[in-house]
């Protein structure tokens, strides 16, 4: 197992301030009309990672049930985890929250080109419309697994929510599959956003990311006047294909997603960074930080191109102004069985590891399409499941696995488990992480120093010991 670069896009808080929380929660789509103190008024985008209502940023949002969308999806019971969401609304600092408005916007939509997918890595990419998706551990997929859409890409159309990338490029969160033939919208077959290039305002022609758009027949969208093209604006068009041009119907430009003076937060990879400036992007928000502004998990000198964070602050004439900068990549992963489980405080011991869950652990399944409620995911743990887990390692209460996603997977017959991790002991006997000791059981340990990010096979024996099975890799 080597590690894939762990992204998340979820808020992470100790969970067991959760436990009031679940026990309000029902299997339902409406808020159940308990109380929020506010302290946040304004928009949260970020990526679904639970139900009852929804949870957004690590927050549980009551909702009306009711979601706008223009791409045909009008109620909460359509979503799925992993849809990117623009929450308006009020939150605190406890995880509560109360949406006046939940909205969904497709990144991408149309027929699949390509995919390739490693199933023992969980990483892969897929192409539709010419445009390139990351696709990894953290990524949902719904209608198909990641293994029949690389083995078919054809028989396939696509929906994408996802994060703009420094390159132009995606990472997707979601990714719904139908059938080729079968829409997700009545009127839009296709849904592309990008960065407008090679503007013909004489033939009325345009690319993004190398797609040719024929906007004769097209409209502005929400005010946007097509006089307004411009090479490098950020557009949406939606429409329909045409010998490999997508005719469009409908463009509108990337409107700020907030409003002015908002309380804001929201997740996605950094780009165009620039230090000295104090400033970076994410999905086409610039973000000014300062002296003021405070650092979670993360170290103003680590900042670059490509790292997942998150940014709470005010939105102000066009700019996030940012107090806090939250880190979103991950340093653990572990495969192996779950062996106990405390739902009250939300803890798992999975292979000797404890595991704490957070309002914001995305829990999915295989080839699961069942929209169930966090109640639901929690309680359909059971001992002996063969789960996957990334997110945190962290040093409290003799250490801990924060878990930022759990896969749980088919029945595993192998009994070896994987972690990968940061030595926090060494002897010459046994290696330990998170407060679980390994015994070296005569492999080797060459190389490998307190502090190392490694990775381990081990097993638990019979007498409920756990012993490597092979040499530790650095």
């Amino acid at each position: 197992m080597k590690r894939n670069g762990l992204t998340t896009a979820v808020r992470m808080v100790i969970a067991g301030a959760l436990a009031g929380t679940l026990a309000a929660c029902g299997g339902g789509g409406s808020g159940d009309g308990s109380a929020v103190n506010a302290s946040s008024q304004g928009t949260s985008v970020g990526a679904v990672t639970g139900f009852g209502s929804v949870y957004v940023n690590g927050t549980r949002f009551q909702t009306s049930g009711s979601v706008s969308s223009d791409d045909g999806i009008e109620r909460e019971d359509q979503l799925h985890k992993g849809m990117i969401l623009k929450v308006k609304g009020s939150w605190d600092g406890r995880g509560a929250g109360r949406a006046d408005d939940v909205s969904y916007d497709d990144t991408l939509r149309g027929p699949l080109t390509s995919m390739n997918w490693d199933d023992i890595e969980k990483t892969g990419q897929l192409q539709l419309l010419n445009q390139t998706v990351r696709l990894d551990r953290q990524t949902v997929f719904r209608g198909a697994t990641p293994l029949e859409l690389a083995g078919n890409p054809g028989a396939y159309n696509v929906r994408i929510s996802g994060w703009r990338m420094e390159n132009g490029d995606f990472r997707a969160s979601y990714v719904g599959a139908r059938s080729a033939g079968s829409r997700f919208d009545d009127f839009n077959d296709v849904e592309i956003e990008g960065l407008v290039a090679n503007l013909d305002t004489s033939a009325r022609t345009f690319e993004i990311n190398g797609l040719q758009i024929d906007y004769n027949s097209a409209t502005g969208d929400d005010d946007f006047d097509l006089d307004d093209l411009r090479n490098g604006l950020a557009v949406e068009v939606e429409g329909y294909l045409e010998d490999g041009i997508l005719i469009a119907r409908e463009i509108e430009d990337e409107d700020d997603l907030f409003d002015d003076d908002d309380d804001v937060e929201i997740s996605g990879e950094i780009y165009d960074f620039d230090a000295s400036g104090r400033s970076f992007r994410i999905n086409g928000v610039q973000v000014q930080y300062n002296r003021g502004t405070e650092f979670d998990d993360v170290r103003e000198s680590s900042l670059q191109n490509g790292l997942f964070v998150k940014v709470e602050g005010d939105f102000r004439n066009g700019v996030l102004i940012a107090e806090e900068i939250e880190g979103r990549d991950g340093d653990v992963e572990l495969d192996g069985r779950l062996e106990q489980i405390d739902p009250s405080n939300e803890v798992l011991i999975v292979s000797g590891i404890r595991v704490q869950l957070t309002p914001g652990t995305l829990i999915d399944d295989d080839d699961d399409d069942d929209r169930r409620s966090r109640v639901e995911d929690i309680n359909g743990f059971r001992v002996g499941d063969y789960l996957e887990i990334e997110g945190r390692q962290r040093s409290e209460n003799g250490g801990y696995l924060e878990a930022f996603t759990i896969e749980r997977e088919d029945d595993d017959d192998d009994d070896d488990y994987e972690l990968e991790a940061r030595i926090d002991a060494l002897s010459s006997t046994s290696v330990t992480f998170m407060n679980l000791e390994i015994l070296l059981n005569g492999y080797s340990t060459d190389g490998a120093r307190v502090g190392d990010e490694v990775e381990v096979e081990y097993r638990r024996t019979s007498g409920g010991q756990y012993v490597l099975t092979d040499d530790i890799d650095d």
